[in-house]
């Protein structure tokens, strides 16, 4: 059972402390052993903290030093003095100190305006990361648009910086929108700066980390220098985006909190979304489709099958990779391979037939990285997403995949996975080929890209490159519905290949765009 020390500088105001308290009441504690350690700052013992002392066990509360006021607080912003600062980063301090003299397995340091996820404790243990926060937003000021409390780095830079060149103004809000919607997507991200929210493991406590102030930097704040010492230290710092907690920054905003426990399921009494694999196939033995089905299998709740008049085994290979999960196998009796169009429609209403929640459409060439598995629940869970774009990768070989002006997927993001709306008329890209693999009227809904990758195997033989070539030649010999050139590239004797590899935290921030539906 792991040890975890849940701790708290306080002086807030009374509603907003009700809730703090409760959320921490009903956290999930599975396999987990909390002491709570609170310093009550305000002039007089809190009733309220003395009430949780006497409702919930292993409580301690420390008497703090109230003569100055914590913080200025309206309902515009929150204004800090510079003594406060370091007084809370004192107390932060000792709780490290104390952390350590137990020898917990975590300390968690939860600012005392947040609404807490029941699963925040249990999700953040589980994530065995160094120092991870879980990310909230909030509008800094009444006129702000609500951004998040990690960072990229310096004092609040929402933008990577991957080379000394100075960025411009355009390069900057590319690079804000790329960060800010990849904490829009439920994962697990690297980052410069966070706070507020924060999981210490026993390792980052016993190597010395400190809020106290770092003499020669000009940063302001006491998690600023936290984290500066962290990466001095080698500890590496992480954000959560799976289980948001509400921030309540001005008292005005409790009216919003029962709306937001709703939104992200603090009751957790909902069903699990039910997902649909959809999928056309034709004469797949011998390639990858059972690689590919027996991936999904883990992470799919049925599956839609598609035989485009396979005269090979391709459909028992279906049955056998599918044989754990529900299915249904529709067969055609005449190929419609020349006319794309008409098998993504008829593939689509199959799937929606099935009621699901959501509809996940992969080729039969293609895989994702075996992170979707433990991610998926998380990304259809998501109440701030209808939709979710990936990356797309032309793999060459085993090892590599292609890179060069015509070949370029992975640049963008684009839609495989859809939520499924019940009687919402579809509208399609009229074209018997490249028609796309989901309905056009996607843009209504909310799309956010994931950063889990694609692989696309269908490139990586010889021989198969060869049929495609001859393929795409017979059927749109002058280019009207692709690139004529990029046609004639397939067979380059000498392309331009990367080498796949782990993707580094840096290379997920990267200036990929989102494709054209």
């Amino acid at each position: 059972m792991k040890q975890v020390m849940i701790a708290s500088p306080i002086k807030q105001k009374p509603a907003i402390l009700n809730e703090f308290l409760a959320c921490l009441a009903a956290l999930d504690k599975t396999d987990l052993h909390i002491d709570y350690v609170f310093i009550d700052d305000h002039e007089d013992p809190s009733p309220a903290l003395q009430e949780f002392a006497h409702t919930v066990p292993c409580v301690t509360i420390l008497r703090g030093n109230a003569k100055s006021q914590l913080y200025h607080c309206t309902e515009q912003t929150h204004c800090w003095q510079e003594d406060i600062v370091w007084k809370v980063a004192a107390y932060k301090d000792y709780f490290i100190g104390l952390a350590r003299e137990k020898a917990v397995d975590f300390l968690f340091l939860v600012d005392s305006d947040l609404a807490l996820h029941p699963q925040t404790i249990t999700h953040l243990v589980g994530l065995n990361k160094k120092i991870v926060s879980e990310v909230y937003w909030t509008k800094w000021e009444q006129n702000f648009p609500p951004l998040p409390q990690v960072w990229a780095g310096g004092q609040y830079r929402l933008h990577e910086v991957t080379s000394e060149k100075t960025l411009s103004p355009e390069q900057i809000a590319l690079g804000q929108q790329i960060f800010l919607s990849k904490l829009h997507c439920p994962g697990v991200y690297k980052v410069g700066g966070l706070g507020a929210c924060t999981l210490i493991s026993k390792t980052a406590l016993d190597s010395g980390i400190s809020f106290s102030k770092v003499y020669y930097l000009d940063l302001t704040g006491e998690d600023r220098h936290f984290c500066v010492r962290a990466a001095v230290l080698g500890l590496e710092l992480y954000a959560d985006t799976c289980y948001p907690p509400y921030h309540i920054y001005r008292e005005s905003e409790l009216s919003g909190l029962n709306a937001h426990k709703i939104k992200y399921d603090y009751s957790s009494v909902k069903p699990k979304p039910r997902l649909t694999l959809a999928m056309v196939v034709r004469n797949e033995e011998g390639r990858f489709l059972e690689k590919v089905l027996l991936h999904a299998a883990n992470y799919i709740d049925q599956a839609v099958i598609l035989d485009d008049a396979s005269d090979d085994e391709t459909v028992n290979l279906c049955k056998r990779s599918l044989s754990t999960v529900p299915h249904q196998i529709v067969v055609n009796s005449e190929p419609g391979f020349h006319n794309e169009i008409t098998l993504r429609k008829q593939l689509w209403n199959l799937a929606a037939a099935t009621r699901p929640d959501w509809i996940l459409v992969l080729d039969a060439d293609e895989i994702f990285d075996d992170e979707i598995i433990s991610a998926l629940p998380h990304l259809l869970a998501n109440p701030e997403a209808d939709s979710y774009s990936f990356r797309l990768y032309d793999m060459w070989n085993e090892t590599c995949y292609r890179e060069d002006v015509f070949w370029q997927a992975h640049n963008y993001y684009r839609p495989f996975l859809l939520r499924y709306r019940e009687g919402q008329e579809q509208s399609w890209q009229e074209t018997p080929l490249h028609c796309g693999r989901l309905p056009l009227n996607t843009g209504d809904r909310k799309e956010v890209c994931c950063q889990v990758r694609v692989k696309h195997w269908g490139w990586s033989r010889p021989a198969d490159r060869l049929n495609k070539y001859y393929r795409y030649k017979k059927l749109d010999p002058h280019g009207t519905y692709g690139i004529k050139e990029q046609y004639l590239s397939i067979l380059d004797p000498k392309p331009n290949l990367v080498r796949w590899q782990a993707e580094t935290a840096e290379e997920k921030t990267g200036e990929q765009r989102k494709t054209p539906l």
